[in-house]
């Protein structure tokens, strides 16, 4: 049986590592460089950096932050923010990442996303996905872009789909709604995605205890996790989490 992952999301403001609450009121928690190697001793699976206000500025990665961290993990890295060509992902890759989440710039050029599977491969493309409740649109869910600022017209389920077979190779579905609040994730946009594509589908947005991930892997379907101010507050480390998460008989790595 597959292992589920523990994935730590680090939100880059400025340089600083940040958190919000439903992509608003966003406080600086600390340097991302310090923390990405804190997380990594921790055990965690992967590590997903995002450049918060790289899109909504109109600049590409901030290559010398991503590489300073990027020397501090050697397990899966992601990076996503202001990734806008095919030359903005390949020297995101070279400054360590192994995968780029695309988002905003998705939506603006689906292109990209075909042609950056067809040159670096399907594994090193990952579809952001931000989406909100919205009863007009077919699934039920609405996507968001520029860090859930701007309302798109496209349907959560529909633009899952498009994605994957322009060849995005994973998903990471961030829900607006429940982003930070810590009362769980919203498992029924999440199961919705994981059994509408066939690729890994990671839960993100609203983990505040141990059951929230449990209930992510079962009730959502999703194949791994996102994680930040669980462990960001202090309330949690990664050993903990999957300690429990192996008690409840959920395969981790641990």
């Amino acid at each position: 049986m597959l292992k589920k992952r523990i994935i730590i999301c680090l939100d880059v403001k400025d340089g600083r590592t940040t958190k919000g609450v439903k992509f608003q009121n966003n406080k600086d928690i600390g340097d991302p460089v310090e923390m990405a190697a804190e997380y990594y001793r921790q055990g965690v699976d992967e590590l997903v950096f995002y450049d918060i206000m790289a899109s909504a500025s109109g600049r590409g990665p901030i290559l010398g932050l991503i590489a300073r961290v990027a020397s501090q993990v050697f397990i899966p890295f992601c990076v996503g923010g202001g990734i806008g060509t095919l030359e903005d992902i390949r020297s995101t890759i070279l400054a360590g990442a192994e995968k780029v989440s695309l988002n905003s710039q998705a939506v603006k050029n689906p292109d990209l996303i075909k042609q950056g599977a067809r040159i670096f491969g399907n594994q090193c493309i990952v579809l952001g996905m931000d989406a909100a409740k919205d009863d007009s649109m077919p699934s039920g869910y609405r996507i968001y872009t520029n860090g859930g600022r701007i309302k798109t017209e496209l349907d959560a389920r529909e633009w899952a789909q498009k994605a994957v077979s322009l060849g995005a190779g994973e998903i990471v579905l961030n829900s607006i709604d429940t982003d930070g609040v810590r009362q769980g994730y919203e498992l029924t946009l999440t199961r919705m995605i994981s059994e509408s594509v066939d690729v890994p589908v990671i839960a993100s947005g609203g983990a505040g205890v141990t059951q929230h991930l449990a209930d992510a892997f079962t009730k959502g379907k999703a194949d791994a996790a996102l994680i930040a101010t669980m462990v960001h507050s202090g309330g949690y480390t990664v050993g903990q989490i999957k300690k429990e998460l192996d008690a409840d008989g959920i395969p981790v790595r641990l």
